[in-house]
């Protein structure tokens, strides 16, 4: 697996210092010595897992891998001794860990003595991340038992083998009508928990470009503002902007009776009312993050799911790699209201991302925060206290622009409290206006005159402080 990875560069295997060990191990379970003869002569290794270091993509990193022929890859004393100095090593020469998982779990044999091998990986694991070295994890298989639940589940980014089965309960430990669906890679990815499912084939390149985005990086200045697109199949009107710069605020007046977005190689006309503000930013028409997105990063990397069980798919989280190799995390709203699930991966993608030292993006289009019963019982008020928190707490730059609907709390959630920018084509409101009427008990036909209160248009908001600027 290391060979497939690493191709013609050399993979220099570490060892620990060796110490003594009781006949047949701590529990003297009879026959345990010969079966770890029989398991060396199998494979050619002394335990269940090797490190060491090397490059993948020429990106230098430690690498861990587990050999499932020795004894199910399962982790007891000696592998802990070597997993815990295969995240030391990392902490001490500052590289990504890399590990390659493929494990059934705790050694029996060992009992207690081998489950706590888990708290070592734990501990080892939480100094990697207080030192803002990134951990990436390859799930093979199988992958059960502690070793999913520390080494793989536990890393920043979790890749997985298509087919693999991944659970914390193996095979042979779980209810036997238990569906095995949520038990494979495919399984994990819908629910969340892994990243991206890749092919053998692909399984270098996409690795590489995770080491890349993911560092060690120097400082990096904050994300630049991506300037606004045409309507879908209409081509770029420009590139990205510079590195540290943003676009100057519009500050011509809007004209009355424009309509919808500006023709394409024009400056975009502002809108006249708060209904037509509202009604642009509603227009199916205008572009969405996905188009943003693809226009901004060449390469992008997603993050999915929540890590709790959940997704939403109107959230798209993850690292883009810029033209010029720069990296920076993006939070994209995609235009529905945000759901639990996608308020937690934002979390989870702008606590990494300031972890590792990587400038964060945020494209706010939502009406707002999804309401319904489901929602409630997925705790949602904790997931968008979570993703309040998260950017009140970054100390690398993040940059917001909002691309479409901003619906109350549910986009202030994801937007920077001091780097805010807005398109011509975007709102942001405490309330949506038709909701606001409802609650002053006005009739329909005063929505508009309600927008108009609101002050929900992009050039109000420059002028009320909300917004640095109307981004072209």
């Amino acid at each position: 697996m290391i060979a497939l990875l690493t191709g013609a560069t050399a993979f220099t295997e570490h060892r620990p210092p060796p110490r003594p060990r009781p006949p047949d191990g701590p529990l003297g379970w009879a026959g345990y010595d010969a079966a770890r003869r029989r398991a060396a002569a199998r494979t050619g290794e002394e335990e269940s897992v090797v490190y060491g270091t090397g490059s993948v993509g020429g990106r230098a990193c430690v690498l861990l891998s587990f050999e499932f022929g020795f004894l199910g890859g399962s982790l007891g004393g000696p592998t802990g001794d070597r997993l815990t100095a295969a995240y030391e090593l990392a902490l001490t020469r500052r590289l990504p860990l890399l590990a390659l998982v493929a494990t059934g779990g705790s050694r029996m044999q060992e009992g207690m003595v081998a489950l706590t091998q888990l708290q070592r990986v734990a501990a080892a694991s939480v100094r990697l991340r207080a030192a803002g070295i990134p951990q990436i994890a390859v799930v093979r298989d199988p992958t059960t038992g502690g070793g999913w639940a520390t080494v793989g589940a536990g890393a920043d980014v979790v890749l997985a083998l298509p087919g693999a089965q991944i659970g914390f309960a193996g095979s042979r430990v779980r209810p036997p009508d238990a569906d095995p669906y949520a038990y494979s890679a495919e399984g994990q990815f819908a629910a969340g928990q892994v990243d991206a499912v890749v092919p053998p084939g692909e399984l270098a390149t996409a690795v590489a470009h995770w080491l890349h985005a993911l560092g060690p990086h120097e400082a990096l200045p904050p994300a630049p503002v991506p300037r606004a697109l045409p309507p879908a199949g209409e081509p770029s009107r420009a590139e990205a902007a510079d590195a540290g710069t943003v676009e100057a605020a519009v500050t011509e007046p809007a004209h009355a009776g424009t309509e919808g977005a500006a023709d394409a190689g024009s400056t975009p006309r502002l809108p006249a009312t708060g209904r037509e503000a509202v009604a642009r930013a509603r227009d199916p028409r205008r572009p969405r993050a996905e188009a943003y997105l693809a226009d901004y990063f060449p390469e992008r990397l997603p993050l999915h799911g929540d890590r709790s069980g959940g997704t939403d798919p109107g959230l798209l989280t993850g690292f883009g790699l810029r033209a010029d190799g720069r990296p920076v995390a993006y939070v994209a709203q995609c235009g529905t209201p945000t759901r639990p699930a996608g308020y937690r991966a934002a979390a989870r993608t702008i606590r990494l991302a300031d972890r590792l030292g990587v400038p964060v993006l945020t494209l706010v289009d939502t009406p707002g925060a999804a309401n319904d019963a489901e929602a409630e019982r997925a705790g949602a008020g904790a997931a968008i206290a979570d993703a309040f928190a998260a950017i009140a707490a970054a100390r690398v730059p993040v940059t917001t622009l909002v691309i479409g609907e901003g619906g109350s709390g549910g986009a202030l959630a994801l937007a920077s409290p001091d780097n805010t920018h807005v398109t011509a084509d975007s709102y942001f409101s405490v309330i949506a206006p038709e909701l606001a009427a409802a609650i002053l008990k006005r009739a329909p036909s005063e929505t508009g005159a309600t927008a108009d209160q609101l002050r929900l248009r992009p050039q109000d908001l420059v002028e009320l402080g909300i917004a640095r600027s109307i981004v072209t």
